[in-house]
């Protein structure tokens, strides 16, 4: 039997990425497909959360290319397309999850309307059906149903973490990046979050990329790691092969740090 295998939902071919002198990301190629999670993991200043940017059409790279299967018209390089084309992809297609829930939700709004609001922006209009489909997705990610109204800054930040994610794939979207989403949180909410996390990724079938410095975050969300250390990727491969495994000294020592 032929085994099928699916085109790459992204790709990113010699990404390079400058700041001054020093060079966060060198030359970075990588593949993600359908239903994939992809981790990337690495001390601070090894270049991740640029190179996560750069993926999520937020930090244009200084060379190279980043390249998105669109649903329609096929793979579009995300920087050469018009900035509104990219706007509504980030609204549609794409969910960003921010470390500080701050910066991923309207404070002002009540929780409902983040929900809300990214149904509008694909097209929704009927208030009834989306206030209910926002009802529906504060109980998906377990936020009482009855604090619908309630503004974001009146949840704890486990609730508010929860309310982002919500607000990000309420919309479906194909393809999600996650920016050390379960850093601010105390350990017995972060353990909540990746299992809530790991659950909605498979049941939508999305793909990821999320960036951490736990390597227990990327164990258990991703199928793929890469290790990063000075803008440049050292190591890469399968999660547990990495980490049960790791070739590279830095790797090693990574692994060993949190023995």
């Amino acid at each position: 039997m032929s085994v099928i295998v699916d085109n790459p939902l992204l790709r990113a071919e010699g990404v390079c990425k400058r700041f001054g002198a020093r060079i966060a990301c060198d030359t970075i190629d990588l593949t993600l497909h359908p239903g994939e999670v992809l981790g990337i993991v690495g001390e601070s200043g090894s270049g991740k959360t640029t190179l996560l940017k750069c993926l999520a059409g937020q930090s244009a790279p200084d060379a190279g290319r980043v390249l998105f299967a669109t649903r329609h018209e096929g793979e579009a390089d995300i920087y050469a397309i018009s900035e509104a084309r990219r706007k509504l992809l980030s609204r549609t297609d794409w969910g960003f999850v921010h470390q500080s829930a701050r910066d991923g939700l309207r404070s002002d709004v009540s929780a409902g309307a983040n929900v809300g609001e990214r149904l509008m922006a694909v097209g929704a209009r009927h208030y009834g059906n989306i206030r209910a489909e926002a009802i529906e997705w504060l109980a998906r990610v377990e936020i009482d149903p009855s604090r619908i109204d309630d503004l974001p800054r009146d949840f704890s930040g486990g609730m508010q973490q929860r309310l982002q994610i919500a607000r990000n794939l309420v919309t479906k979207p194909r393809l999600i990046f996650m920016d050390e989403p379960t850093a601010s949180l105390d350990v017995s909410v972060q353990a909540r979050l990746l299992d809530l996390l790991r659950q909605l990724v498979s049941q939508l079938q999305v793909a990821a990329v999320i960036v951490t410095h736990d390597l227990a975050v990327a164990r258990l969300l991703a199928h793929r790691l890469m290790v990063m250390r000075r803008g440049q990727v050292v190591e890469e491969g399968l999660t547990d092969q990495v980490l049960d495994d790791p070739q590279h000294p830095y790797t090693q020592l990574l692994v060993s740090s949190v023995l």
